[in-house]
């Protein structure tokens, strides 16, 4: 695809964000017109950009799955971004201040593939017969654009506010449990900050992950068996700090954590 001079500007704008640490005006304000498709025609910009340089595609990240968030945002649908071997973090692992911004940490299920799934008219039932497993994850939501003052487009563009993931727990087949009833407890430095359940990401995850496959149709782009696809939160996002310390506890899913050091 060949971008115009206004997707490669803010492309760059965003890719420039994230090396200097700095948030950016949301892009919205720059220029008032900037449509859905255009957000999603920065977003491949910017993943082509950093392939180029020799990142690799990990999967995709399912954004704005709950009611809440899309009223919040006026829209009436999901958004999506993608996953790049660069934001792994090992389970329990450390996240350096300096690879983030302005996070917030979220808790999901986590789906990995074992077949690829091509819209447009992805089922739940096909989601789940072409799940290898799946595992409780964490998701580091960032923005780069400053104070997360972000309408639907700037999180799309900045490809959907996809920070940092972490996979933990024990994989479970789809069929040894009730995705829909999976009941999650988010803990941040030891207290509970939330609670959740799988019904919460549209009333099913893989509801989510099917939207998601029947979504990509339209760009040409299909889901692959190996890649990992973050459902959507089970529960509002929980701001970090330096130093803090966060632990999501899935029922037969296990357990994921992370620490944020304390450099602030």
């Amino acid at each position: 695809m060949v971008y115009d001079e206004k997707i490669i500007r803010f492309s760059e704008q965003l890719a420039e964000a994230e090396r200097r640490c700095q948030g950016v005006p949301p892009l919205t304000d720059q220029d008032p017109e900037l449509t859905v498709e255009q957000a999603y025609q920065v977003q491949l910009c910017t993943v082509r950009r950093k392939l180029q340089a020799g990142s690799r595609i990990t999967g995709k990240k399912i954004g704005l799955t709950s009611l809440a968030m899309q009223q919040l945002l006026g829209v009436d649908q999901p958004d999506y971004g993608h996953l790049l071997d660069s934001m792994v973090i090992e389970n329990h692992g450390l996240i350096s201040w300096s690879q983030v911004l302005q996070p917030r940490v979220e808790a999901e299920i986590a789906f990995v593939l074992k077949r690829d799934l091509q819209g447009p008219r992805v089922t739940v039932m096909d989601v789940l017969q072409a799940t290898e497993y799946v595992v409780p994850a964490l998701e580091i939501v960032d923005s780069r654009i400053l104070d997360w003052k972000i309408k639907l487009q700037d999180t799309i563009a900045d490809n959907a506010s996809s920070g940092l993931y972490v996979l933990g727990g024990k994989p479970l087949a789809v069929d040894e449990l009730d995705l829909a009833q999976v009941g999650m407890v988010l803990y941040k430095n030891g207290e509970m900050m939330n609670t959740g359940v799988g019904a919460a990401a549209l009333g099913h995850p893989a509801a989510c992950v099917a939207w998601l496959a029947n979504k990509l149709y339209e760009f040409d782009i299909s889901l692959k068996a190996g890649e990992v696809i973050l459902s959507g939160a089970l529960s509002a996002a929980v701001h970090a700090e330096p130093g803090d310390h966060f632990r999501a506890r899935f029922a037969h899913l296990g357990e994921v954590g992370v620490r944020f050091d304390g450099e602030g």
